[in-house]
């Protein structure tokens, strides 16, 4: 009977640690608290951000200061079904664990990044977009992200000719790190529409990837460009 005793709460301290260390880390790219599940499009969007983005973890009984509320797995559960086949299209696959704190429930929602499919979500009025993580917020897709995305997605065959536009390009990226579309039209002389083709080509090629940078879309360069 005491060796039960000393499992049951050895595992009870495990849970907690685990809980706990996430909770420390506060929301971010990957991370997501929710009191509870009001809202089914609204999960919706989490779901769909995190399968479009890399992925991530939703805590459903935790208040965004990181307190513990607890929810009716149930209920919640439920809920959280609805929004990912209802709401998400197509369906988000998401996997839970319930953990017990204290009394209280709380579910680990876990979505993995799936670059099959572009996921979307009802935003406010009820319009189906794709959503994608950003820090902590879920933000709709703009132009630009379902462009990169589709050119990865549906890649064909990319040609490039390494001018000394592109190489000016390269040279830039590998001082600076990161570049605009704007930045590199002023810096090659050449349209914006130009600019923008051969950056969406060097995402497809995994030179750069695409980030919104307090609200600015800007491409940051990879380590495959210093092979260049």
């Amino acid at each position: 009977m005491c060796l039960w005793v000393g499992l049951q709460t050895l595992v009870y301290s495990l849970v907690s640690k685990h809980i706990a260390n996430l909770i420390r880390q506060g929301e971010h790219q990957t991370l997501d608290f929710k009191h509870s599940i009001s809202d089914s499009k609204k999960i919706a969007r989490s779901l769909a951000a995190f399968a479009n983005t890399q992925g991530g973890t939703l805590l459903i009984g935790v208040k965004d200061n990181g307190n513990v509320s607890g929810v009716n797995s149930d209920e919640e559960y439920y809920m959280l079904e609805g929004a990912a086949q209802m709401y998400c299209k197509p369906e988000v696959k998401f996997e839970v664990t319930q953990w017990e704190i204290n009394g209280k429930v709380v579910l680990e929602v876990y979505v993995k990044q799936d670059a099959k499919y572009l996921y979307k979500a009802p935003d406010n009025l009820g319009k189906y977009k794709a959503f994608f993580r950003v820090k902590d917020e879920n933000i709709v897709a703009t132009p630009l992200q379902v462009k990169v995305w589709n050119a990865i997605r549906y890649r064909k065959p990319v040609k490039i000719e390494f001018s000394n536009k592109e190489q000016t390009l390269i040279n830039h990226l590998k001082g600076n790190k990161e570049i605009t579309i704007d930045q590199y039209s002023r810096l090659g002389f050449i349209p914006r529409r130009d600019a923008e083709n051969t950056l969406i080509k060097f995402a497809v090629l995994g030179i750069v990837n695409l980030q919104i940078k307090e609200d600015e879309e800007v491409f940051v360069y990879t380590k495959k460009a210093d092979i260049l």
